[in-house]
């Protein structure tokens, strides 16, 4: 083995003939050759001698070569195969690496570059063909942005002006996920996706769940915010599944006891709008506006045909329910008086931004809501997007993007499941939405802890470093075979890079996201411990403030 792929026997491959037989004119010496093939990933050899000659060349990209994460390239005819390095050991005197092929670009004759690149290997080298480094202009051919409508979020690693791209209509007609660590800038790089691309289509459709209040501060030029204070969401949107996770408090078969109840109960409170009358046949989920009082005048005259006091404890039980979210102040952006009028039509323009005046984003901030019904407001908002691109076919086509913050919270695995149903409209638009025009983005630092299936439906995904080893193995499970190399980096991305792979990339690629102008970054901020703990003084008066808002649960 020593004689055909010895140190000395590299320097004696170049020039390598191609499959006309004319001499490469490939910018430097090979640094290796095809040891041996498999299907996607392969096994080469490389000279150490010929990586430390490179380690000086003044081509970031060329003095990276043989490095893990780092691509090189074989000639197979007149095209450039394009593999990234997986894993290196040590063989002898010689460093054997395991590849994965990316793609391929035709070779210019008289240069030797490469142009065109595409995804997928049509033909493959045989073992002793000669092993390329990459060079940056060949990454600029790579990572090129096609003709197809894109933003640009980023630069390629290990280069500082090659452009990052995503391709908008592949990473939302397919969903993307956005994964990282608590710290690793993740809040701040949705932020800039999101601006990138309201920039690029100022009449987009974006509705973002923001459950920590964070996102307003960044989209307070370009977005409609919306919070308890002003978001008037009529309770009557709800739909019958919603309306139990609100008004029942019972388990098991009381439980059914008292859907039944609820459901003739609110089909009839329904039906004294006069809405209802030209509908026909009217069914339990239909939003149609109803009174509460009508609903809880109900639940009483039902009461009273009943003989029995244990007959009458699941008519008790709602109607105190009810009775209790009326009076509280907390529920009052949902549950209020004010909200009986047909307001739909106003809630959906609003909300969804149809026409969007200036302003393609709404940021619904459900931090104010109260925890027990949070679940509830997602999933109401959630199947108004996926409903009204349901029932809107035939129209022309309002694609709405809609993004969800701390994702695991909604869509829950099996081990965390709650039953709730805002895990359960989720799931389905991430199986169905696409048919309907319906995109999902998902942000979450605990991927592990999404419901099976999902992150497997996000044809993109970009990872930021991720801590927990299952967090990283439930990753690799969801992502496509030759992105394996490019997996093993995840632990040992810095704050703001990523790893992005899947449908909105040319291929697998480590980015540095671009930094973020004040104005537009989200307050995520940590704080800074030691600053903000020489800060004295007005502690009374912060007291007294807090516990007013307290009181008052922020009204």
């Amino acid at each position: 083995m020593d004689g055909q792929f010895g140190a000395r026997g590299f320097e004696g491959a170049a020039p390598v003939p191609t499959s006309g037989g004319l001499p490469s004119h490939a910018p430097v010496e090979p640094i290796g050759a095809v040891l041996e093939i498999a299907g996607s990933s392969s096994q080469v050899l490389l000279d150490p001698e010929a990586l430390h000659a490179l380690g000086g060349n003044p081509d970031p990209t060329i003095a990276n070569a043989g490095q893990v994460g780092s691509q090189v390239k074989v000639r197979v005819g007149a095209t450039w195969l394009i593999a990234n390095v997986r894993s290196l050991k040590l063989q002898g005197e010689h460093i054997a690496a395991y590849i994965d092929f990316l793609g391929e670009g035709d070779e210019e004759r008289l240069t030797g570059k490469l142009y065109k690149f595409r995804r997928g290997v049509t033909r493959y080298p045989t073992p002793g063909a000669p092993v390329f480094p990459v060079s940056t202009a060949d990454l600029k051919q790579i990572y090129a942005a096609e003709d197809r409508a894109h933003v640009e979020i980023g630069t390629v690693y290990p280069t500082r002006d090659i452009r990052a791209a995503l391709y908008v209509d592949s990473m939302l007609g397919k969903h993307f996920a956005l994964l990282g660590s608590t710290g690793t800038g993740k809040s701040t790089a949705t932020a800039l996706i999101l601006h990138r691309i309201c920039e690029m289509a100022p009449q987009s459709h974006v509705v973002m769940i923001d459950p920590h209040g964070e996102y307003a501060s960044a989209f307070k030029t370009t977005g409609a915010l919306y919070d308890v204070g002003n978001l008037q969401m009529p309770y009557w949107l709800m739909n019958f599944e919603e309306h139990c996770e609100v008004f029942l408090t019972t388990s098991g078969s009381d439980r059914q006891v008292d859907a039944d109840i609820l459901a003739k109960c609110v089909l009839a409170a329904k039906q004294k709008n006069r809405l209802a009358a030209e509908i026909g046949k009217l069914t339990v989920d239909a939003p149609i506006p109803y009174l509460l009082s009508d609903l809880t005048q109900i639940l009483q005259l039902e009461m009273g045909k009943m003989d029995k006091a244990t007959d009458t404890a699941p008519y008790l039980r709602i109607r105190s329910k009810i009775d209790e979210i009326k009076g509280d102040p907390r529920y009052a952006f949902m549950f209020s008086g004010m909200l009986v009028a047909d307001t739909m039509a106003s809630f959906l323009a609003r909300v969804f931004r149809l026409p969007g005046d200036g302003k393609p984003i709404s940021i619904i901030d459900v931090s104010g809501v109260p925890s027990e019904i949070t679940s509830v407001v997602v999933a109401v908002l959630s199947r108004m997007v996926f409903d009204f691109a349901i029932w809107s076919r035939g129209e022309s086509k309002r694609p709405i993007l809609l993004v969800c913050e701390e994702a695991h919270r909604y869509v829950p695995n099996e081990r965390n499941a709650d039953g709730s149903s805002v895990g359960r409209i989720l799931s389905r638009i991430a199986k169905e939405g696409r048919k309907y025009g319906v995109s999902l983005g998902l942000i979450t630092q605990r991927p592990s802890d999404l419901a099976e299936g999902v992150l497997s439906q996000c044809g993109t995904i970009l990872s930021m470093r991720l801590n927990n080893e299952r967090d990283q193995a439930f990753v690799r499970a969801a992502m496509p075979e030759g992105a394996r190399g490019f997996l093993d980096s995840i632990p040992a991305l810095r704050n703001r890079e990523c790893i992005a792979v899947g449908e909105g990339v040319a291929t697998p690629i480590r980015l540095l996201f671009d930094s973020l102008e004040d104005a537009k970054r989200p307050a995520s901020d940590d704080p800074l411990f030691s600053e903000l703990w020489r800060d004295t003084g007005g502690e009374e008066q912060i007291l007294e403030r807090t516990i007013r808002r307290w009181r008052a649960q922020g009204k």
